[in-house]
């Protein structure tokens, strides 16, 4: 009998061990075990913000099994970035060219008068060029990250796709450099053109000069080409910086600060190449003489009279009205 009591005893001292450490233990503890086979990842993510274990390496980061919020940004990265980056960059394109079959290239309604004046300096035209270069081909092998993969891998095959998208990234990083140096100094070299004034309100009541015939006056850079330099300016900052803190991980913040910096920056990306591409027409095929001021430096007196009257005379003023130079006489046809 008085072994039987023992053994009463012991159990009951049992038992109780085991409640006091079930409950010492975390709620979450109770009801998901990480190790068990059966839980399902749902339950993870419902129970627990992240789930890290111990390592005994110096990374302790590298101890983190599930981070939930990963989910919601491969999500957007699959997902919802194609889709903002398809329907503003196809959409562009689509405006466009309804645009110019409608419209048309923007001419010169007085015709060329044979007198060009300086519009912009050497200095000026390789800042811009070397920027715009850089840019094109960040936006080429930035698209490759996300668009490559469904879109170049099915036509290119795995190894001709997997060597460009390796030169398209080496490409995508050391560029990032002059690319940046090229923001700022267009941002020093125009600001001081570049702030808004009520000129530039009555610009945009009257369409630019782009809808009907009429030329709006303008200082050296009309409300339209204020809006693409803050794009380019703000726009190609918040890229640049976000685009570094995902080139040297973990040195600002953790694995979820370099998650919102690649939304920001893969999102602001999308949104500058389709704005990129209004400027390219315009700059190109969507107004006569337009190309000339960053291909030479110099635009047709004409021109310079029709879409930015009001720098034209104060180029007039500062100069004189002879100094305008003469284009260089062409064979007949």
């Amino acid at each position: 009998m008085a072994s039987f009591g023992r053994y009463v005893r012991l159990a009951l001292g049992a038992w109780a061990f085991v409640l006091l450490v079930a409950v010492s233990m975390p709620a979450a503890a109770q009801q998901v075990n990480p190790t068990a086979s059966s839980v399902k990842e749902q339950q993870l993510l419902q129970e627990l913000s992240r789930i890290q274990g111990r390592v005994s390496i110096p990374d302790q980061r590298s101890g983190v099994l599930e981070q939930p919020a990963g989910r919601d940004w491969r999500e957007f990265r699959n997902v919802t970035l194609r889709w903002v980056g398809g329907v503003a960059i196809l959409g562009m394109l689509a405006l466009l060219v309804v645009f110019y079959l409608s419209r048309g290239m923007v001419r010169l309604q007085g015709g060329r008068s044979g007198r060009t004046v300086e519009r912009f300096s050497a200095f000026e035209r390789f800042v811009h060029w070397m920027t715009a270069t850089c840019f094109i081909i960040l936006a080429v092998s930035g698209l490759n990250i996300t668009f490559g993969r469904p879109l170049l891998l099915p036509l290119i095959g795995f190894e001709a796709f997997s060597e460009w998208s390796q030169w398209a990234k080496y490409a995508h990083n050391y560029l990032s450099f002059p690319f940046t140096i090229g923001v700022v100094l267009i941002f020093l070299m125009w600001i001081g053109g570049n702030i808004p004034n009520k000129v530039d309100i009555q610009w945009l009541k009257q369409g630019g000069g782009m809808v009907g015939h009429d030329h709006p006056p303008a200082y050296r850079f009309n409300a339209g080409q204020k809006a693409v330099y803050w794009i380019v300016v703000i726009g190609g900052s918040a890229v640049a910086v976000t685009g570094y803190q995902l080139m040297f991980p973990f040195y600002v913040s953790g694995i979820e600060g370099m998650q919102l910096a690649q939304v920001v920056h893969s999102t602001v990306a999308v949104l500058f190449v389709a704005v990129m591409l209004a400027h390219i027409y315009i700059g190109t095929i969507g107004m006569e003489g337009a190309f000339e001021a960053m291909g030479t430096g110099t635009v047709d007196v004409n021109w310079a009279k029709e879409h930015h009257s009001l720098w034209f005379e104060e180029q007039s003023a500062r100069t004189g009205p002879n100094d305008a130079q003469p284009q260089p006489a062409t064979a007949a046809e």
